[in-house]
């Protein structure tokens, strides 16, 4: 509650804050960058799901890029090379770049995962990579927002 002072101080100004599930549903952010929950469950997912298997965790991990090479059917060297900052499905738009949290970390940025609905770090991957990425403009995010 807001009181005011002086001639007006007999009103009361009641503010009512929306809940973030209604607030990324009336913006133009995805629910999981603005819920932290809801990211963490979604990116957890991801994470130990058997056909996405999204990491490394700790990009040092070669055990991980040694996996990934194998499912691929190629070497380390080349499955290094699809990283999510250059999946079809990674949107790092002007728009996306808003409902983001800014600058987290010094060896990557984060940008929206469309496919598996969670706010992605560049440096990482997954089993399903898409070649023909970053999106970078706005009308092409807009139009992966709506699927």
């Amino acid at each position: 509650m807001l009181r005011l002072g002086g001639a007006m101080s007999q009103y009361k100004i009641f503010l009512k804050l929306k809940p973030l599930e209604k607030l990324a549903a009336d913006s133009s952010c995805p629910l999981a960058t603005q819920n932290l929950e809801v990211n963490t469950k979604n990116r957890n997912r991801a994470i130990k799901a058997n056909h996405i298997k999204y990491g490394p965790i700790n990009l040092s991990d070669n055990s991980y890029w040694l996996d990934l090479a194998k499912h691929w059917k190629t070497d380390v060297a080349s499955a290094k090379k699809s990283k999510c900052d250059n999946c079809a499905a990674f949107d790092v738009s002007p728009s996306m770049k808003r409902c983001m949290p800014g600058m987290v970390q010094n060896d990557g940025y984060l940008g929206y995962c469309h496919m598996h609905k969670f706010k992605c770090h560049s440096e990482r991957t997954c089993y399903t990579w898409a070649k023909g990425g970053p999106i970078t403009k706005d009308r092409v995010s807009a139009t992966w927002l709506k699927k």
